[in-house]
């Protein structure tokens, strides 16, 4: 295109594009408030089909005419319960049974040995799902506030879902509310131009919505479970990534503007140059988060897919939406620092990283080695990591009622009281199973299930018995599970039981067993398409290697350094079982789009000028854009701090600390310095590594004018 002619084209196909989008976006935002409607938080259900939990709920399910989810209603006066308490837990019970999906008769109340409290057992239709949080709603309504010395909580299996479904139902709102304010404030200052920001912002808004449209869709016709945990990472994920791409592909932009008078060629040259790194960092993106389609966890497998399509989203838009509006813009986007049309050379602007670059290649040996060592250094943190399934008191940032109703149950009853572990074992066994069972360090009592309560005939269904093992611990705490473990061992070995161990603490065994299996397999094949990935961009296989190298050293110590972190500084005592497993795939696939950032610029600068000069030009030149981007996605990240939850405030805290270790440290010194110090060879075995070798030398005469 040529003259006026050209511009006008130009223009009318930016207008076509930003108008299509527009109506897209009218069409999908809605759909970024409902999603909530289709998230369901019940941890059972994400259990792979062959966890011995999963079959004892199959098994409980023809025990009942209805499965069903037990709230504890707790009444606890420490000088005792008198009869006017009791004359109100009564009138209570009365009303709690007549409620909606409540399911009655209820069980008598239960008076502590000591007298100082009472407990109501009030099963609740797990068919409910996300209506749970309605009933205990109700529950806590009829039950009141503390009254004349009398507290009242309501605690169990359902009052955590509720307070669950409480958090997760607040995500929309405030996180978002947060992740934008976080995203405009660093816009602002990594621009300093009043305009500049909305296209990024604009853009992410936009793929956050589109993003919201197709996982809405999948997860409402059971393609994908939705739960808040992943809905709460979509957010920040989409912000960040988005703005990331946005960052990257507005700097090439402005350098190209330098060099093309037309914003159009300016345009073209740009999205030339930073597309193929953008697709192959968002292709990495997703092809690792895709690898949680290995979890045996459905909450995991979710995960992957939900993530995955927001950064395909985001990539879209990313690649057309913000092109057009760029265009439209023109140089006047970026006033009051406008780029003007004289051929300057791209390190001029970046004269604090040029710097950094001439730094790097008078002392890339030593710069190299010390950065591996600090980072070896901090991965020893690891140490102090302590992962553990966090139990119901360490759950929340926050106290809430189902946490302070657990420690009341914990001082008066047998701490599994209302949640007992249920072993299904066959009629002729049963009593030489409960024998067994009541041997088990950890267990409180052992009894027959009868639907005519403790003192009826044992149910018999199928010829198998159910009995009711109550533990002395917390239901959620790691002596629960230690017991949970033991018993199982001991009812296995009864021969002829065919014994099936379930129930809320069985569920967290296998949901942390699961967790490791996870973990073991994932890991390396998530390295492994990493791997291949940089290999074709690269068009070499040392480089990827080390690259890859320089990244886990990077994870490993971020989790050290988290592991000092959430010890010394938040009091926290330990990570779920989840939290490895889900740090290695955002930290590793998010950081290695920093590596492509910079070695994709590297490797293009190479075949001009040298290895050398080009991995001086190319950490000159994307070195204060891959920081910006890494500030903004660890702020983003770091939004997740304001949910009350502790595996969401410590996934944040990971990818924030990680993000910023790795743009800082590794990005800016470790791989620069390797790469320098090794020269050509680093494109080994492709061609580049052969046919550079001149050009190698004349880089070092730049590394010596620097």
């Amino acid at each position: 295109m040529a003259g006026g002619r050209g511009r006008w084209t130009a223009t009318v196909i930016a207008v076509v594009v930003v108008l299509s989008w527009l109506v897209v976006g009218g069409v999908a935002g809605p759909y970024a408030g409902k999603l909530g409607d289709v998230a369901t938080n019940d941890n059972a259900s994400f259990l792979p089909a062959d966890a011995e939990a999963t079959r004892a709920q199959d098994l409980a399910a023809g025990f009942v005419d209805r499965e069903t989810t037990p709230a504890l209603v707790v009444y606890e006066r420490t000088s005792g319960i008198t009869p006017a308490d009791q004359q109100r837990v009564q009138a209570d019970t009365a009303r709690f049974a007549e409620l909606p999906g409540v399911v009655g008769p209820l069980p008598p109340p239960i008076v502590s040995e000591d007298r100082q409290a009472v407990q109501v057992v009030v099963p609740i239709d797990a068919a409910e799902g996300e209506q749970i949080g309605a009933v205990v709603d109700q529950l806590r309504e009829i039950a009141g506030a503390d009254r004349d010395g009398l507290t009242v909580d309501v605690a169990g299996p359902a009052g955590l879902l509720a307070d669950l479904i409480e958090v997760f139902t607040a995500i929309d709102g405030p996180l978002l509310l947060v992740t934008l304010v976080v995203v405009l404030v660093i816009l602002l200052i990594v621009y300093r131009s009043p305009v500049l920001w909305v296209f990024p912002l604009l853009a992410a808004g936009m793929s956050y919505s589109l993003a919201a449209l197709f996982v809405y869709l999948l997860a409402k016709n059971d393609v994908i479970k939705l739960n808040g945990q992943a809905q709460g990472i979509l957010t920040v994920l989409v912000f960040g990534a988005g703005t990331d791409y946005a960052l990257l592909l507005i700097a090439r932009y402005r350098e190209e503007l330098h060099r093309h008078e037309r914003p159009w060629d300016a345009m073209r040259a740009a999205w030339k140059g930073a597309a193929p790194a953008i697709i192959a960092s968002g292709a990495t993106v997703i092809v690792s988060l895709l690898c949680l389609l290995l979890s045996s966890l459905n909450s995991n497998r979710a995960l992957g897919p939900v993530s995955a399509v927001g950064i395909a989203a985001t990539l879209l838009v990313m690649l057309t939406f913000l092109p057009a509006l760029l265009l439209l813009g023109g140089r006047w986007a970026f006033w009051p620092r406008r780029p003007r049309y004289d051929h300057a050379d791209p390190r001029t602007e970046h004269g604090i990283w040029g710097r950094i670059a001439g730094f790097v290649a008078r002392r890339a040996r030593t710069v190299w080695i010390v950065t591996a060592v600090v980072l070896a250094a901090l991965a020893l943190g690891v140490t102090q990591l302590g992962a553990t399934t966090l139990g119901q008191s360490d759950l929340f940032t926050q106290r809430t009622d189902s946490v302070a109703g657990q420690e009341v149950i914990a001082r008066h009853y047998p701490a599994g009281t209302g949640s007992p572990a249920t072993i299904f074992t066959n009629q002729a066994t049963a009593q030489q199973v409960a024998q067994v069972a009541q041997g088990v360090r950890g267990v409180s009592s052992v009894r027959p299930f009868s639907r005519q309560g403790p003192a009826g005939p044992p149910e018999v269904v199928d010829g198998r018995v159910q009995l009711q093992a109550t533990l002395a611990d917390p239901p959620d705490s790691n002596g629960a599970e230690r017991a949970i473990r033991e018993l199982r061992v001991a009812v296995h070995r009864v021969p002829g039981a065919d014994a099936v161990v379930g129930g809320f603490t069985a569920i967290n065994v296998d949901t942390a067993d699961a967790s490791t299996r996870d973990r073991n397999v994932i890991i390396p094949v998530v390295l492994l398409v990493i791997a291949v990935i940089l290999a074709v961009l690269l068009r070499a296989l040392l480089a990827p290697v080390l690259l890859i190298a320089t990244v886990v050293l990077s994870f490993l110590a971020t989790l050290g350094l988290c592991a000092l972190i959430f010890k010394y500084l938040l009091d926290f005592p330990g990570v779920d079982q989840s939290f490895p497993l889900f740090a290695f795939v955002f930290l590793v696939a998010l950081g290695i789009d920093y590596n492509i950032f910079l070695m994709s610029r590297v490797r293009e600068e190479s075949v001009r000028r040298g290895t050398r000069a080009g991995v001086l030009t190319g950490l000159a030149v994307t070195g204060g854009v891959i920081t910006s981007a890494g500030i903004v996605l660890a702020a983003t990240f770091s939004a997740l701090a304001v949910l009350p939850l502790v595996v969401l405030v410590e996934l944040g805290v990971a990818v924030a600390a990680g993000v910023l270790l790795d743009t800082i440290v590794v990005r800016s010194l470790l791989v620069p310095a390797l790469a320098y110090d090794i020269g050509p060879t680093v494109w080994w075995p492709g061609r580049l590594s052969r046919t550079n070798r001149d050009g190698d030398r004349a880089g070092t005469e730049v590394a010596d004018a620097h």
